[in-house]
């Protein structure tokens, strides 16, 4: 059996007897989009996921369980948005490098800019495995 989110939404807002016109004014969307859903061309935002849960009664789990791509999608979204906030490694090097090359002398000044190099490429990695160890 095909249980994708789609199908899933169709048949809760037609077991409802709701058209799809009602079902976006309730989600504050368009009619495309919720047949875009249906249709399993695209897939609401967790807001949006949560608020058809609650109208229709059912856990968001119910929903997404069986659609393994729209679990890739969350998942995916969820890594844009850590990639997708400003980066305070560039800051935190930037600080770093001018420190080494203004303040100090010698070993220090180049352990500094290293530092400061290293943040700049590899502070969204190293924030990104932090978060991920603690899930």
């Amino acid at each position: 059996m095909d249980d994708v989110f789609g199908k899933k939404l169709k048949v809760l807002r037609e077991s409802k007897g709701w058209s799809r016109d009602q079902l976006a004014k309730e989600l504050h969307v368009s009619r495309q989009a919720v047949y875009k859903w249906e249709s399993s061309r695209g897939y609401p935002d967790i807001r949006n996921l949560i608020i058809i849960s609650d109208i229709f009664g059912v856990t968001i789990d119910e929903m997404i369980r069986s659609d393994k791509e729209l679990q890739d999608k969350i998942s995916i979204a969820e890594d844009m948005k850590i990639s997708q906030t400003n980066d305070p490694g560039f800051y935190i090097g930037l600080i770093l490098i001018v420190l080494g090359i203004f303040l100090f002398d010698g070993a220090a000044s180049t352990t500094l800019m290293v530092l400061g190099f290293l943040s700049f490429i590899f502070f969204k990695d190293f924030i990104k495995s932090i978060v991920s160890f603690f899930k």
